[in-house]
């Protein structure tokens, strides 16, 4: 159950944490916000939300969430020995990370949380831009059972499904699961797309029909379209999937696992990011594989 005197803390709101802290906001949570740029916060002061510095955030919340960009951000906002925000947080608190990440740091901060009888919970999310507005995203926990029963009706107000995976680190595992699903499927869709203007066939005919068959994926029916349209505008940004690529690839030789489809997207959107994509979508893709071919997908008025 929510508790609805319980002050809410929010930490990223960028292209999904905003969309996020605005279902907390809507459910008549008090929630204060923090963004290193102040104006991507405007929607929620506009709805209710107070800004205020990270520290007060930290201060002042029973429940903190994080939606940050890359792992170093996560550390140097929750670990570092002056700035770091469990230094300010309540005893009996918890700490949500949402940002994609890696393992061994969701570890080391769900220790030194309950050093400090603090809760913690890793928990990355799926769904990109389109689910945190629709509050339809995939939630994978990593944490302690009390503090995820304790706070997963928090996280039911923008998810479509929530889940314990297990301990500590568990949630940034299932997360790495999700993005290696991701990038094949993507290099599937593009390639699949390119084929298909080339055979002369009706892309919007052929996203409609096999999105009902057993090529059916999210990649197909919510970022094809968009390439069709050549709208590159990000869901998820570029530079962000290849960070989650690189912490997979690691992970990958950490245990002595071979990932080679991985290794190969994870170069496609290094090249795409060499061509200036690395704050576009995923989608973007399309146009690695445009050049690589020497043609263009034309653009479809969907």
């Amino acid at each position: 159950m929510i508790d609805k005197a319980a002050k809410i803390g929010w930490i990223g709101t960028g292209v999904m944490g905003k969309s996020m802290a605005g279902y907390l906001l809507r459910s008549g949570l008090s929630v204060n916000v923090f963004n290193r740029t102040p104006s991507k916060a405007d929607d929620l002061l506009a709805a209710g939300a107070r800004f205020a510095s990270a520290i007060d955030v930290a201060k002042e919340s029973d429940v903190l969430f994080l939606m940050l960009g890359y792992p170093r951000d996560v550390e140097d906002m929750i670990l570092d020995g002056e700035r770091g925000l469990l230094r300010y947080m309540k005893p009996g608190s918890c700490l949500i990370d949402h940002t994609t990440s890696s393992p061994d740091l969701a570890v080391r901060i769900a220790q030194e949380c309950k050093r400090r009888n603090i809760d913690s919970l890793d928990a990355p999310v799926s769904g990109g831009d389109i689910g945190a507005r629709n509050g339809a995203l995939v939630t994978m926990c990593g944490g302690e059972v009390d503090a995820y029963e304790r706070v997963k009706p928090y996280m039911e107000l923008y998810s479509a499904q929530v889940k314990l995976m297990g301990s500590p680190g568990a949630g940034q595992h299932t997360k790495a699961t999700n993005q290696i699903m991701v990038a094949a499927s993507m290099i599937g869709t593009v390639e699949a797309l390119v084929y298909g203007h080339k055979a002369g066939l009706d892309l919007n005919e052929v996203l409609a029909l096999l999105s009902q068959g057993g090529a059916a994926s999210f990649t197909m029916s919510k970022l094809g379209p968009r390439m069709l349209k050549r709208d590159f505008e990000p869901g998820f940004y570029v530079e962000h999937f290849v960070k989650d690529l690189g912490i997979i690839l690691e992970e990958a030789r950490r245990m002595n696992i071979s990932l080679p489809g991985t290794a190969l997207a994870s170069q496609f959107y290094a090249a795409y990011m060499a061509q200036g994509g690395a704050r576009n979508g995923t989608q973007g893709l399309l146009t690695v594989f445009e050049k690589l071919n020497n043609t263009e997908v034309r653009k479809y008025d969907l």
